[in-house]
């Protein structure tokens, strides 16, 4: 059986007293889309944040195509092809929008193929493609939404993560941003999810799994929890 490219055990993250996290375990096969289920308060990004090196881990282990990578720096995670395109976006909001883009190419180790890199951002979001000198904190929340993903493209990952990509988004940017998702997918680039808007995460996920208040609770394949009432009445609240 093939190793998945991401696993992770027993994860604990901790905020001095107080836990973030304290159960998590989740696996993400190479070429799936995979869910991180919960309500808000859950721990999915912060279960995302630890992945990407951005908070220190407590405990447990995180293992990125077959390396352990807790406790490294979240440079080094994006270098070894792990990107994290973050809730609330974080952009450089006085660059324009090409800087952006170049700055997510930060990590890669051959620069030659940034040029590539932008193209492939443009043709998947052309709105950026037309506003690549204008300054980030001048466009709307769909188009930093469209930015944050194509900085995270940038450094040409292996998986991207994507923390809430639907969050306060106009349900016609969210059709577009899936599409584009879909896209990505297709093209064989692992997608893990982190998504409140659990319809639409189960609708384009293989697999997912449900957090609650700091641990996984279950998974299995999406369309298993799409179709099971009970399922969906305890763990999502939906039904």
């Amino acid at each position: 059986m093939t190793a998945p490219l991401l696993k992770i055990e027993h994860l604990e993250v901790r905020y001095g007293d107080l836990i973030g996290v304290f159960d998590v375990s989740l696996e993400v096969p190479q070429g799936s889309v995979v869910a991180l289920l919960g309500s808000n308060g859950g721990g999915k990004t912060t279960t995302l944040n630890a992945i990407a090196g951005l908070i220190p881990v407590h405990s447990g282990s995180i293992i990125f195509r077959g390396e352990p990578i807790a406790g490294q720096t979240a440079f080094a995670i994006v270098r070894k092809g792990l990107a994290l395109s973050p809730e609330g976006w974080r952009l450089f909001v006085q660059q324009s929008v090409e800087n952006n883009l170049r700055l997510g190419a930060t990590p890669l180790h051959d620069k030659a193929r940034i040029t590539v890199l932008l193209d492939r951002v443009y043709e998947l979001f052309p709105k950026l493609a037309e506003r690549r000198s204008q300054r980030a904190g001048t466009m709307s929340g769909g188009e930093r939404q469209m930015l944050a993903v194509g900085r995270a493209l940038m450094s040409d990952p292996k998986l991207l993560m994507l923390d809430e990509p639907s969050l306060g988004l106009a349900p016609t940017v969210v059709e577009s941003m899936y599409e584009t998702f879909g896209r990505l997918h297709k093209q064989g680039l692992t997608i893990l999810l982190a998504e409140q808007s659990i319809e639409l995460a189960l609708e384009v996920s293989d697999f997912a799994t449900v957090l609650q208040v700091g641990k996984s609770v279950l998974s299995g394949t999406a369309a298993d929890l799409a179709n099971d009432p009970q399922v969906q009445k305890v763990y999502l609240g939906t039904g």
